[in-house]
C-alpha cells in the first residue's frame, strides 16, 4: 500500500505542488486528472525519488519508507517516451526487464503473451522504427508491465491511442490489477478514469481539490442532471422549466438538463409525463468531466 502524505515541491517562486495527500490500496486503481502543468508529474516524480519532498513530506510503500528495492521494481511509463529504435522488439523488452531483475527465459515466455493482449501488429523480430506511432506505443507499455509489478506508475498512457487501443491498454490494467497490482495514472480522458478507476485526485494549479472514491464523489455534488428522451418537447420550453439552470442537447429529442438543486427532478418528472410520450428519463450525479469544469474552471485541456 502506498501512502502520500503532504507532498509539497517548489521550483523558486512557483509552488508546483502544495501539501499533496493521498493512499493507494492493493489492487486498487487511483485515477490523477489536472489540467497541464497542474503538478501531476511532478507528484510522480516525488513518489519515484525523482525530486525530494519539501517540508516533511513523505512517500511510505507498506508504512515503510519507500527502498531502493521497490524503487527497482516500479513499472513506471513516464510522459516523454523513448525506446531505442534499432533495438527489435525483443530486444527491447528484454533490455528493460532485465532492468528489473527478470529472468532472460521468464522475459521469453511472456513477450508473445503481452503481444497478442496489446494486439501488437509484427513479429517480436521487427525493428522498432519499423513499427507505427501506436505500435511503439505498446511495445514501451509492455515493456513497462510485462514484469508484473506490484505497483504501477502510468503518466498519460491513453496520450496518442485510439479507441480500440485504449479498451486494450484498459483491460492490461484491469488484468494486472486483478492480480493484486496498484495502479496510480494521469489522464486527460475523464471517461477512462471513470470506467477503471476506484479512486479519483483532482489537482489544481498543485493542490489537492478533491479526493475518493469516484461513485462517492459524483453522488457528493447531488443528483443534478437528467437526461431525458422527449419529442414533444423543445429545448426552450424544457429550459423554461422551474429549477433548470441550463439545457444541453445530446441528439434529436434527448436533452440533458442541469438542475439548480436535485430536488426539482420529481416535479419535472411529472411535468414532463403528464399527458406527454417520453422515452427515458434518468435523474444522475454530474461526470466526472462535469464536476472537473466546476472545480478546475473551464475546459479540460
Amino acid at each position: 500500500m502506498l501512502k502520500a502524505r503532504h507532498l509539497r515541491k517548489t521550483f523558486g517562486d512557483l509552488v508546483a505542488v502544495d501539501d499533496v495527500s493521498f493512499d493507494l490500496e492493493q489492487g486498487k486503481i487511483l485515477g490523477m486528472i489536472g489540467r497541464n502543468g497542474s503538478g501531476k508529474t511532478t507528484i510522480f516524480r516525488l513518489i519515484l525519488n525523482f525530486l525530494t519532498p519539501e517540508n516533511g513530506g513523505e512517500v511510505l510503500w507498506n508504512d515503510q519508507p519507500m527502498s531502493d528495492q521497490v524503487y527497482e521494481t516500479i513499472g513506471y511509463l513516464p510522459e516523454e517516451r523513448g525506446l531505442y529504435e534499432k533495438m527489435t522488439i525483443e530486444q527491447q523488452i528484454l533490455y528493460f526487464a532485465q532492468l528489473r531483475g527478470m529472468e532472460k527465459q521468464e522475459v521469453l515466455d511472456r513477450i508473445d503473451e503481452w503481444m497478442d493482449r496489446f494486439e501488437v501488429k509484427g513479429k517480436r523480430t521487427d525493428k522498432i522504427n519499423s513499427l507505427s506511432k501506436g505500435n511503439q506505443q505498446k511495445v514501451q507499455l509492455i515493456a513497462t508491465l510485462i514484469h508484473e509489478p506490484a505497483f504501477i506508475i502510468l503518466d498519460e498512457p491513453f496520450s496518442g491511442l485510439d479507441p480500440v487501443n485504449a479498451d486494450l491498454l484498459k483491460a492490461g490494467i484491469l488484468y494486472l490489477r486483478d492480480k493484486g497490482s496498484s495502479i496510480i495514472f494521469s489522464s486527460h480522458n475523464m471517461n477512462n478514469v471513470e470506467a477503471i478507476c476506484d479512486d479519483m485526485l483532482m489537482i489544481h494549479d498543485g493542490e489537492q481539490v478533491l479526493y475518493g472514491k469516484i461513485r462517492e464523489i459524483r453522488e457528493s455534488f447531488g443528483r443534478t442532471r437528467i437526461e431525458v428522451e422527449a419529442p414533444d418537447w423543445t429545448k426552450d420550453q424544457l429550459q423554461a422549466l422551474e429549477g433548470v439552470d441550463h439545457v444541453g442537447i445530446k441528439e434529436d429529442n434527448y436533452y440533458r438538463l442541469y438542475l439548480t438543486d436535485e430536488s426539482y427532478g420529481p416535479a419535472i418528472f411529472q411535468t414532463l409525463t403528464h399527458g406527454n410520450y417520453i422515452r427515458h428519463f434518468s435523474q444522475q450525479p454530474p461526470t466526472l468531466e462535469e464536476i472537473f469544469k466546476m472545480k478546475a474552471g473551464g475546459h479540460n485541456e
